[in-house]
């Protein structure tokens, strides 16, 4: 219990034998249950988590029938939490690399600011651990908070693969997480989704801890931005539609439509013109400033579009 609110922890594992016992020895008392949703282990995961649970009554395994992703481990949690009455969800990893300490900060913010989604940024403590991420994960970050923004709309956020993260139940039940990304990219899609919604999200500070000899985050540089840039791009769409045509209405969409039409077409235009010029054909004043007009035109749209936006996630 956290003043007056009941709290619970969603821990996702997948073989995780080597951390998921000290991670649950952990676990502060201001949380209410642990619900450690097991996705399909092969190693002794499911067992270790048994035996504490003879000493911690606050432990329930749920178990995957195989594999489903580290995303829809933790909508089983969300779920479950919701189901059971529980105010607020904490999500931390089971490989024990989340500051406990720190869970207060991730849930006050929910209690006092009327944020429905609070999430780490190890970015913003970086005298704290962060000398130790490896500068291809630095990268990788770096690049995937970028395309999140404007994916999701929340521009003041980043770090936005951090898995430490609470949520109230309102916006649980509020989302269709049936449609959610289930894999590795999970959390860029969860705030896809809570910005379509309407639902504020805020960083907390927190502190990055990487132990010593243990496998790290699957963020791998470029080649991961990569990865799930195609659902970014998908996501990017699907919001405009659904939170600013379909739940509510804002020139926005317009202005990004007409700034994704004309800004390319202009572009394409402008290489085809080039195209004439080089081959000795000739290009007309007339056309060059239509070319011209196509191009500023769609950046205007674009970067007003961006603004308004970013007004909307404030």
């Amino acid at each position: 219990m956290y003043r007056n609110k009941r709290v619970s922890l969603v821990i996702p594992a997948h073989n995780e034998e080597r951390l998921i016992g000290p991670t649950l020895d952990g676990v502060p008392p201001l949380i209410d249950r642990v619900f450690v949703v097991d996705d399909g282990s092969a190693d002794q995961t499911v067992q270790i988590v048994r035996q504490r649970a003879e000493v911690d009554a606050r432990i329930e395994l749920i178990q995957h029938q195989g594999n489903q992703g580290v995303g829809q481990a933790i909508i089983t949690g969300y779920w479950r939490s919701s189901q059971e009455g529980y105010d607020l969800c904490v999500v931390v990893g089971g490989d024990n690399q989340m500051p406990f300490d720190q869970v207060e900060d991730l849930l006050d913010p929910l209690l006092d600011s009327g944020v429905d989604y609070t999430k780490g940024n190890r970015f913003l403590m970086p005298e704290v651990g962060l000398e130790d991420m490896p500068l291809s994960r630095f990268v990788g970050n770096a690049l995937i908070s970028i395309m999140t923004k404007v994916s999701s709309g929340y521009y003041k956020l980043f770090d936005v693969v951090d898995g430490f993260t609470a949520i109230t139940k309102r916006a649980i039940d509020l989302v269709d997480w049936g449609q959610a990304w289930k894999g590795y990219g999970y959390p860029m899609d969860f705030l896809v989704r809570l910005n379509a919604y309407g639902l504020k999200a805020r960083d907390v500070p927190r502190r990055a801890i990487y132990l010593a000899g243990e496998r790290q985050s699957q963020i791998k540089g470029f080649r991961y931005a990569m990865r799930v840039a195609p659902m970014l791009v998908r996501g990017f769409f699907w919001r405009l539609f659904t939170r600013y045509l379909v739940r509510d209405f804002h020139p926005l969409f317009f202005f990004y439509l007409f700034g994704l039409i004309l800004f390319p077409l202009g572009v394409v235009y402008g290489m085809f013109l080039s195209y004439q010029q080089w081959i000795g054909e000739g290009v007309t004043g007339p056309r060059s400033v239509v070319c011209a007009l196509m191009i500023i035109m769609g950046i205007q749209f674009l970067l007003f579009a961006m603004l308004y936006d970013m007004q909307e996630s404030e």
